[in-house]
């Protein structure tokens, strides 16, 4: 019975500290750096702005990034 629990407890530390791994990578892939308007231009991007917010850059993909 101690043997079942010891080993449940270090199957739970190991998933706890592969999520927070994998959460930490997710994280650092999924935010993205600003770009300048020039350089969103130069990728095809097409520049909007939106009142009360910050320009954004709308690029060929599909996706949007803020402009610095």
């Amino acid at each position: 019975m101690r043997i079942r629990r010891v080993l449940g407890l270090a199957l739970a530390g190991a998933t706890l500290a592969g999520m927070s791994a994998i959460g930490a990578v997710s994280t650092a892939a999924a935010s993205s750096p600003n770009i300048t308007r020039d350089e969103c231009t130069a990728a095809g991007g097409q520049v909007t702005a939106r009142p009360y917010a910050s320009e954004t850059c709308s690029l060929p993909d599909g996706t949007t990034q803020p402009i610095t």
